[in-house]
């Protein structure tokens, strides 16, 4: 054989070599698209919020099995604690840390300011390629009030559709000291309880909150813990300063009242989360959003019975239909496997249950093929549950009635629109001005909404400080968007 001929079969050789390598490590490009046999499978970084639990990457691991088999993709979820949510994902956003799915919402890492800015990447496309399943399956509202400018930048948690607020409380220490709350409304009605369990009760919070507190008040916010607010029952559609509306004014001279009481945690302001409450039973009560049967959810994850009472009307707002989505990152190296991921958490029971309850036999036992209830160490998995997609998928608490989710149905059906529902304010134009009032909110808000700031000597002059910043011309700039808005959606 010539040198030339010996050569070129030692080149095809080598050639028919690497090929076969290849092939050995990539697989075909229909096994990797299709989730099938190959070995490319893909890692998705997830981030969301909620204290970080003990068992995530334990749960992680069963959750990777199942994604792997039915879409080639493994997760990886990073959770970072509710106080510290908005900042570090400012940061990690900035600095282009790796990340493919990421929690947002009107109130934790604004949706509509970061979807402006490019932080998400838009679905229009991805979303009936690799989403078909999921959008015949969560309620078109969510869909359509979730768009920012005309189009889709996350998916909202299919879940409650308005926004009621309610009293919590620890049903042990009602019982306890027989307390009444069929007249607790207002938050002025709260004094004779909070007093009783502050004589009786030295190692319990009687008014649990953390630096997200705000006194509720008939008003749908502009921007989210910014004071731009309208009244739900406006006529004239005027943005006002919340901070001089006199039922805010009035509700900050009670929370410093409490304050000062002791009935309210002197960290309240610098307070994160409330957790470590939750898990003691060291609380007697707090607000929360409900939910159709929510007291049973919340009684079966603290392991003690906990009920509610109304705070304030069913409203449907941009923050309630905007109040748990999950985007894709701008930056993702698997946007389509991402989309791929959030289409069958959605809509596959046996994905959304594990995110959401951890492994079976372990965190969890089925009672029936709908109910289940949690095992001891569900306390190293207690995830929120409003954060993780579609909780119409979700097993029922032992205590649910089989009718549960059908009264979600209702529940949004009979909510009310808040007045300026899928009005987004656009705040290019004054950028500059919105960041010098965050900066006064980050100073000044927390303090003043937990009753650590007396109003009578400091809310004159935290006013002044946001106009100082700019909130007027903010408020101008927000109030001629809203005109336009009006005339044109009549």
């Amino acid at each position: 054989m010539s040198k030339s001929k010996k050569r070129f079969s030692l080149v095809l050789a080598l050639l028919m070599a690497v090929t076969l390598v290849l092939s050995a490590c990539g697989g075909s490009k229909e096994a990797s698209e299709s989730g099938g046999a190959g070995d490319d499978s893909v890692e998705l970084i997830w981030y969301t919020i909620g204290t970080p639990q003990k068992d995530v990457n334990k749960v992680m691991e069963e959750v990777s099995k199942y994604t792997k088999e039915k879409i080639n993709a493994t997760v990886t979820m990073k959770m970072v604690d509710w106080g510290d949510y908005p900042q570090k994902m400012q940061v990690n956003v900035a600095s282009g840390e790796p990340m493919d799915i990421l929690f947002t919402a009107s109130g934790g890492f604004d949706y509509v300011l970061n979807a402006r800015k490019g932080a998400f990447m838009e679905l229009d496309e991805l979303l009936p390629e690799y989403g078909k399943e999921l959008m015949d399956t969560i309620d078109p509202a969510f869909l359509s009030g979730s768009k920012v400018d005309g189009h889709n930048y996350g998916i909202p948690a299919n879940k409650e559709l308005p926004q009621q607020e309610v009293w919590r409380f620890n049903q042990t220490l009602l019982d306890k000291y027989k307390l009444d709350i069929s007249g607790i409304r207002t938050l002025d009605s709260l004094e004779p309880l909070l007093k009783t369990i502050k004589e009786n009760e030295p190692s319990v919070t009687p008014f649990a909150m953390d630096k997200n507190y705000v006194p509720y008040v008939p008003y749908d916010y502009v921007i989210q813990n910014l004071p731009m607010a309208i009244k739900l029952d406006t006529t004239d559609y005027k943005i006002v300063n919340v901070l001089e509306a006199p039922e805010m004014k009035e509700a900050l001279t009670t929370m410093n009242k409490y304050y000062k009481a002791g009935y309210v945690s002197a960290e309240a302001a610098t307070t994160g989360s409330t957790n470590d409450l939750t898990t003691s039973g060291n609380w007697f009560l707090d607000r929360a959003q409900t939910q159709p049967m929510a007291d049973n959810q919340w009684s079966a994850s603290y392991g003690y019975p906990v009920v509610s009472t109304p705070a304030s009307d069913a409203i449907i707002t941009n923050t309630s239909v905007q109040g748990s989505i999950m985007a894709i990152s701008a930056n993702s190296e698997y946007p389509e496997k991402a989309m791929e991921f959030l289409n069958l958490l959605n809509t596959d029971p046996v994905l959304r249950n594990m995110v959401d309850s951890g492994i079976e036999g372990t965190h969890y036992k089925k009672v029936d093929d709908t109910h289940m209830e949690n095992l001891p160490e569900s306390k190293n998995y207690d995830m929120p549950s409003y954060s993780l997609g579609n909780n119409m998928l979700l097993y029922l608490n032992s205590n649910d009635p089989d009718n549960k989710w059908d009264e979600f149905k209702k529940f949004n059906a009979e909510g009310v629109n808040s007045p300026i529902l899928s009005f987004n304010f656009d705040a290019s134009n004054v950028s500059a001005e919105l960041t010098a009032v965050q900066n006064v909110k980050e100073q000044y808000w927390a303090a003043l909404m937990t009753g650590t700031l007396d109003p009578a000597t400091n809310l004159d002059q935290v006013i002044e400080k946001f106009n100082q910043a700019g909130l007027e011309k903010v408020m101008a700039e927000a109030q001629s968007q809203l005109d336009a808005w009006r005339a044109e959606n009549k």
